[in-house]
């Protein structure tokens, strides 16, 4: 259990042939309020060891740096090469209970993530996740919590956005919601067009 005032990034790797995630470390911080505020943590010792690289970064595909107060993304990647092996090969990260404002670019430079948590945020405007489209691999995403949450569009124009989705606020997409989404899509497409020829 935290005390309060206390936050926490843990870190996990896949293990074996039948892909279990396993979580090899866990830091308590102070609160933390960017993302070099974490690169002094030292990970305390868990059941399992630590694994690590010769260069003494952690051998993980996986990056929580929930529960604190970040609101910009700027020192992302040099936190995720700060604390990975192999920064370009991340493809779980959880980015919920912090304060991030916008979906900004350099979330999709991280072209193997799969997962996606950015629930309980500050994301305000719904059309910013249409910059995660990028993703090749991103099938499961969070952003409840967040302002967006609120827009009657919400589901529609996140699933339509990300076609790859399988998993959105921890709820599964089904068949019936992508065509729906593609259907609205659609319509909202000729809708503008309209508007755009009408001026």
């Amino acid at each position: 259990m935290l005390a309060p005032g206390e936050k926490y990034i843990e870190a996990y790797v896949k293990a074996g042939h039948n892909g279990q995630i396993n979580k090899i470390w866990k830091v308590y911080l102070e609160t933390q309020d960017s993302f070099m505020d974490t690169w002094a943590e030292e990970p305390n010792r868990g059941l399992r060891p630590i694994k690590r690289s010769p260069e003494m970064k952690y051998e993980s595909r996986s990056l929580r740096l929930s529960y604190n107060i970040i609101n910009d993304l700027h020192d992302l990647q040099m936190t995720v090469t700060h604390f990975l092996a192999e920064p370009s090969q991340l493809a779980w990260l959880d980015l919920s209970f912090n304060r991030i404002l916008h979906i900004t670019h350099v979330l999709c430079e991280l072209q193997e993530l799969r997962v996606l948590y950015l629930h309980c945020n500050s994301i305000s405007v719904l059309s910013e996740v249409d910059r995660l489209g990028v993703l090749p691999h991103l099938h499961t995403i969070t952003l409840h919590g967040n302002a967006i949450e609120t827009n009657k569009t919400y589901r529609n124009h996140v699933i339509s956005a990300l076609p790859g989705l399988k998993t959105m606020d921890f709820s599964a997409v089904t068949r019936q919601e992508r065509e729906l989404a593609k259907i609205w899509h659609d319509n909202k497409s000729r809708t503008r067009g309209r508007k755009e020829t009408v001026q």
